[in-house]
C-alpha cells in the first residue's frame, strides 16, 4: 500500500472538528526534577505472576505498549530464583579464578576503567511462551513477555579472560551470582571468548537491580538464564558442572525419552504485537499490524505476514537499521474489512532458519518440555473487532 493511499485511508475517517478554538495554556507547568518520571496518564506495566514462594518469581514486559526495538529498563522482564540482592557496589568484586595463570579479583571501580563496549541485544528467557505448548495464554504480555531488548554496557569477557591467562585444559567457564541462591551456569570457553560482556549498564545508565546490579553477564543470542546476574565469581574448569539449572532445569524432555541438553541458542521467533489479545479495534478501516521478530544466531533477514491464516504471506517491511542479536520491528499498512481474520507472522534469520509453525515444533520435539517454544502465533481478528489467541 502506498503512503498516499495510506493517509487518505487514516485521514478520510477523520471527522471534521469544525471551527478550532485553542486559546493555548494559561499556567505555568511543574519545575525540573532530579530524576524523570514517565507521564501519569502513562499505565503500562510488568505482569507479575507470584508464585507461594515469590522471590523464585518472574515479571512480563508489557509488549503491547512498546515502540521501537528497545525495552526501557523499568518495563524490562524479571526472572529470579531467590529474590534481589541489595549489592553496595563499593563491596562488590569479581573473581575469576580456577584453570587460570594469574588468578585476579576485581573491583567494581577498577571494572569502570578497562576499555568499555556498547552493543545491542536481546535477553529472552528460554521459558518464554512456555506454556503455549499446552495451554496458550490470552495476551501477548503473557505468551512473549519474558523478552526485552536494551543497550548494554560493559567489559568484553574476553579482555579479563585473557588478563588471567587462560590455560588450555579449560574449556568451560562456571559463571556464579551473588543472590541467595548463588545461580550459575556452565558456559562453553569458545563462547566466553567470543562475545559476552561483563554488563555494568543498561540504555545509558547502571543496570537496576532486579536487571543483576552491579554487574552481570550478557551472552548475546543464548537462554537468559545464562546471562547470570549480581556477578561475583568466574572459574576456568575442564567440564561443565552439571548444576540444577542445566539438569533438572533449563532441558528438554524429548518424546523418547532422552532430553536435549546445553541448547544455549534462542532460535528465530516472531510475533505480532497489534493487533494482538485482548485489543478491540474500534471498527473496519487502516491498521498498521507491527510486531517483533529476534533470533540469537544473528540478524532478521525478513518477516512475513498473513492475514488469511496461513494461506497465504505478505513480505513486511522493517524498522531500519537492523542489529543483530537484537529484536527488529516489523509493520504492514492493513485495511481491515470488518470480517474475521487470523494473523499470523513468521521470520527467516541470516542462517535460512525458517520460525516453525506451532503444529510441526510440537511434532518434533512433543509436548514434555516447557522451554524454546519458537512455534508461530495466531491472532484471530472476530468481526466485532476483539482479538483472541487463536490456540486458546
Amino acid at each position: 500500500m502506498k503512503s498516499g493511499a495510506v493517509l487518505a485511508g487514516v485521514l478520510g475517517a477523520c471527522a471534521d472538528s469544525g471551527k478550532v478554538n485553542d486559546s493555548g495554556p494559561r499556567t505555568l507547568g511543574d519545575i525540573p526534577s532530579p530524576y524523570g518520571q514517565r507521564s501519569t496518564y502513562e499505565k503500562s506495566v510488568r505482569y507479575t505472576n507470584l508464585s507461594v514462594t515469590p522471590e523464585a518469581g518472574a515479571s512480563r514486559t508489557p509488549l503491547q505498549d512498546s515502540y521501537g526495538i528497545l525495552t526501557p529498563s523499568s518495563l524490562h522482564f524479571e526472572r529470579h530464583h531467590s529474590g534481589i540482592p541489595t549489592i553496595d557496589p563499593s563491596q562488590h568484586h569479581l573473581l575469576i579464578h580456577g584453570m587460570v595463570d594469574r588468578p585476579l579479583v576485581f573491583s567494581m571501580e577498577e571494572i569502570f576503567r578497562l576499555p568499555s563496549v556498547s552493543r545491542i541485544h536481546f535477553i529472552e528467557c528460554s521459558g518464554n511462551s512456555g506454556r503455549e505448548w499446552t495451554t496458550p495464554e490470552p495476551t501477548v504480555q503473557r505468551t512473549h513477555g519474558m523478552l526485552g531488548c536494551s543497550e548494554w554496557t560493559g567489559v568484553s569477557l574476553s579482555l579479563l579472560l585473557s588478563e588471567v591467562g587462560v590455560q588450555s585444559e579449560a574449556k568451560w567457564i562456571i559463571a556464579e551470582g551473588a543472590d541467595g541462591c548463588k545461580l550459575h551456569r556452565s558456559i562453553p570457553m569458545e563462547k566466553a571468548m567470543d562475545n559476552i560482556i561483563i554488563a555494568y549498564a543498561q540504555n545509558g545508565e547502571a543496570i537496576r537491580p532486579e536487571q543483576g546490579y552491579p554487574v552481570r553477564l550478557v551472552v548475546p543470542g543464548w537462554e537468559g538464564n545464562t546471562h547470570v546476574k549480581w556477578l561475583r565469581r568466574i572459574k576456568a574448569v575442564d567440564q561443565p558442572y552439571m548444576g540444577r539449572e542445566e539438569t533438572s532445569k533449563y532441558t528438554d524432555l524429548m518424546p523418547d525419552g532422552k532430553a536435549r541438553q546445553f541448547t544455549f541458542v534462542m532460535e528465530a521467533k516472531s510475533v505480532i504485537t497489534f493487533p494482538s489479545g485482548r485489543d478491540k479495534l474500534p471498527g473496519p478501516g487502516f491498521y498498521e499490524i507491527t510486531g517483533l521478530a529476534w533470533s540469537g544466531r544473528g540478524l532478521i533477514k525478513s518477516v512475513e505476514i498473513s492475514i488469511d491464516g496461513g494461506q497465504s504471506w505478505q513480505e513486511a517491511q522493517f524498522q531500519e537499521p537492523r542489529h543483530p542479536v537484537a529484536l527488529t520491528r516489523f509493520r504492514l499498512p492493513w485495511r481491515w474489512e470488518g470480517q474475521e481474520v487470523t494473523l499470523r507472522s513468521r521470520c527467516i534469520d541470516e542462517t535460512g532458519y525458517v520460525q516453525p509453525s506451532r503444529e510441526a515444533l510440537i511434532e518434533a520435539r512433543g509436548l514434555n518440555t516447557r522451554y524454546h517454544y519458537n512455534g508461530i502465533t495466531a491472532w484471530r481478528v472476530s468481526s466485532d473487532g476483539s482479538v483472541q489467541n487463536a490456540y486458546a
